[in-house]
């Protein structure tokens, strides 16, 4: 899969989760989970991932980015790059039981961790990738 396509399906993916998120019959109430000052729309997203309003608008924003950066190489580049950084430091801090809230804001624990752990790796390889072979033309005269 190539760096563009990578950026444009993981901005329809976001916009797709974002947009579940809302969607009361797909959000479980949480039971036994951390308290949220910012509980609006809490919940479990198909009964594994937490969620909350807050959650679900940065889903979106990742998700118009995805697509927005889609239009080009080098912005599809930087999106998997800035999306492989931003989503380790989320799986590091599900991992820590006083940041897994990001501060009472959004929640980053349970399954989270591993998903974003996930995310970040495969945003990563895209983010290493190089420029498509067609403009390697130095070579030739």
């Amino acid at each position: 899969m190539k760096t563009r396509y990578y950026a444009l399906a993981m901005g329809i993916v976001f916009l797709a989760v974002g947009a579940l998120g809302f969607v009361p019959g797909i959000v479980a109430p949480p039971e036994g989970a951390p308290p949220l000052q910012m509980d609006s729309n809490y919940g479990l997203l198909l009964g594994l991932f937490p969620v909350n309003l807050l959650h679900n608008l940065v889903h979106l924003l990742f998700g118009l980015w995805g697509v927005l950066a889609y239009r080009s190489f080098g912005a599809a580049r930087g999106y998997a790059g800035a999306v492989a950084v931003i989503y380790a430091v989320l799986a590091v801090m599900g991992l820590i039981p006083a940041l897994n809230t990001t501060f009472g804001l959004i929640p980053l624990y349970g399954n989270d961790v591993w998903l974003h752990a996930a995310i970040a790796l495969v945003s990563a390889y895209f983010a290493m990738a190089r420029r498509p072979a067609e403009a390697d033309y130095s070579f030739r005269r």
